[in-house]
């Protein structure tokens, strides 16, 4: 079991590149690759908020439960 984090497809859908998205949440380019490459082991609240609002989403747009 596992959580991914779909961060790639959101990308995508909004014509986002994570430099772009990066520079509006600010956060460094290192953090938000380990959130799309699926290495995170963990997201602060504050930190999946702002995302979620750059991106106009809602956390379950973002996180995926595979078992």
């Amino acid at each position: 079991m596992k959580i991914e984090v779909e961060l790639e497809t959101m990308l995508a859908a909004k014509h986002m590149t994570l430099t772009e998205l990066s520079e509006a949440v600010g956060l460094t380019m290192a953090n938000l690759s380990i959130l799309k490459t699926g290495k995170a082991k963990a997201i602060r609240f504050s930190t999946l908020a702002k995302i979620c609002a750059v991106l106009d989403c809602q956390p379950g747009d973002l996180l995926r439960f595979r078992p």
